[in-house]
C-alpha cells in the first residue's frame, strides 16, 4: 500500500493509550528576572511563559490524534490537583478522551518541568519532576483494570506507554500487566503495542517496541547476552520492533530478523517523542496493512518528521504525504 492509501484508512480506526499519561510542562524564564530571593537570598528562575501538552503515554495518544485517528482515548491515573487540570484540559485541546482515566487524590499527576532559557531557547536548568514513588493506590488499580476490560472492544490498537522509570508508582502495575497478557489472545484481530523505559521484558503477548539501549539490556538481564529472538521468544511476542534511531529498525519474528533502514536526516531539531511517534504510525499502519515491514517504513517516516520539531512534535497526514512524496522523488 502506498502512503496516501494508508493515510485514508487512519480515520476508520480508533486507538486506545494505556499507561502513564504524563503532562509536560514547558517553562521559559527570563535570566534577567532571576535575581535572588529578597527573604533567602537562593537565586531564582524567573519563569515568564509557560506551555503545556500531554507527555509520556500523552505524546503517544498526541500523534494517533494528529495522524487522523477517528477516536483516540487514554486510559491511566490523574491526580486531582493543578497539573491533573492542566492535563486534563491539553488532552481535550487535542480531541483525546480522558474519560477512561481514573481520578484520584490519593497520588500526584506525573508531570515533566522543562526550564528553557528565553535568550537562547535552550534547555539549561535541571528538570523538575513530580514522579511517585509509591505503589498505585489498590483502588485505582482496580478501576484501571475494570476500565481496561470493558473498553478493548472497542478499540482497534491498544498501545502501552509503561513510560515510568521508578520501581514503583506507575500505572502498568504487575495484575495490568497480566490483564494485557490475558487479553491480547482473546483479540488476535486487535494491535497491542507495547513500549516501556525499564520492564520490556516482563510483558507478554503483545507485540514489544523497544529501542536498541532497552532491548539489549533487558537481554543481559534475562540470558546474560544480546539476544533479541530469545526476547521475542520469552515474551511470546508476535513480533518486536528494536528502533536505533538513526540506524532503522529491526523486526524480529518467528520467520527471523529484518532490518530496515531509516532515511538520513542531517541535523535533527528534537529526537524527544521519536519513538512514541514511531509507536504511533507504526501500530496503525499494522492494523491497515498486516505487514510489520510496511508498518516500520510508517513509522521511521512519522519519526522522521517529528525529530524536526522542537519538543514532543507531532506529523499531520498533509506532512506525511509530502514527506513521503519527497523520498520517493529521491530529495
Amino acid at each position: 500500500m502506498t502512503t496516501a492509501e494508508i493515510l485514508a484508512e487512519f480515520p476508520k480506526l480508533s486507538a486506545l493509550v494505556v499507561g502513564d499519561i504524563c503532562l509536560d510542562r514547558w517553562c521559559t524564564y527570563d535570566p534577567a528576572a532571576s535575581e535572588p530571593s529578597r527573604e533567602t537570598g537562593i537565586p531564582r528562575i524567573g519563569v515568564v511563559h509557560t506551555e503545556v501538552s500531554p507527555g509520556a503515554g500523552g505524546t503517544v495518544a498526541n500523534n494517533l490524534a494528529a495522524l487522523g485517528a477517528a477516536r483516540v482515548a487514554v486510559l491511566g491515573a490523574i491526580g486531582q490537583d493543578g497539573f491533573g487540570m492542566e492535563l486534563s484540559e491539553a488532552l481535550a485541546a487535542r480531541g483525546i478522551s480522558a474519560d477512561l482515566c481514573v481520578r484520584t487524590p490519593a497520588m500526584q499527576t506525573f508531570t515533566y518541568t522543562k526550564i528553557m532559557n528565553a535568550q537562547t531557547g535552550v534547555e539549561d536548568q535541571p528538570r523538575l519532576d513530580f514522579v511517585n514513588t509509591t505503589p498505585l493506590p489498590h483502588g485505582v488499580e482496580r478501576q484501571i483494570l475494570d476500565n481496561l476490560q470493558m473498553a478493548v472492544e472497542s478499540f482497534d490498537a491498544i498501545l502501552i506507554a509503561d513510560q515510568a522509570e521508578t520501581s514503583q508508582g506507575g500505572v502498568i502495575t504487575p495484575a495490568v500487566r497480566d490483564l494485557l497478557a490475558e487479553l491480547a489472545p482473546q483479540y488476535p484481530e486487535r494491535i497491542f503495542f507495547a513500549d516501556s523505559r525499564a520492564r520490556i521484558q516482563l510483558f507478554r503477548n503483545v507485540i514489544l517496541k523497544p529501542n536498541r539501549q532497552e532491548a539489549e539490556s533487558a537481554c543481559r538481564e534475562l540470558f546474560g547476552r544480546v539476544d533479541f529472538p530469545a526476547l521475542l521468544r520469552q515474551a511470546q511476542a508476535p513480533m518486536l520492533f528494536v528502533t536505533d534511531g538513526p540506524g532503522g529498525v529491526r523486526i524480529v519474528s518467528e520467520s527471523g530478523e529484518v532490518s530496515l533502514p531509516a532515511r538520513p536526516i542531517a541535523n535533527p531539531v528534537d529526537i524527544c517523542g521519536a519513538g512514541d511517534s514511531f509507536s504511533a504510525g507504526a501500530s496503525l499502519a499494522l492494523r491497515v496493512t498486516g505487514s510489520p515491514t510496511e508498518a516500520a517504513r510508517f513509522g521511521n517516516l512519522i519519526a522522521s518528521i517529528t525529530i524536526m520539531k522542537k519538543g514532543t512534535g507531532t506529523a499531520s497526514p498533509e506532512e506525511v504525504r509530502e514527506h513521503a512524496r519527497k523520498a520517493n522523488a529521491g530529495d
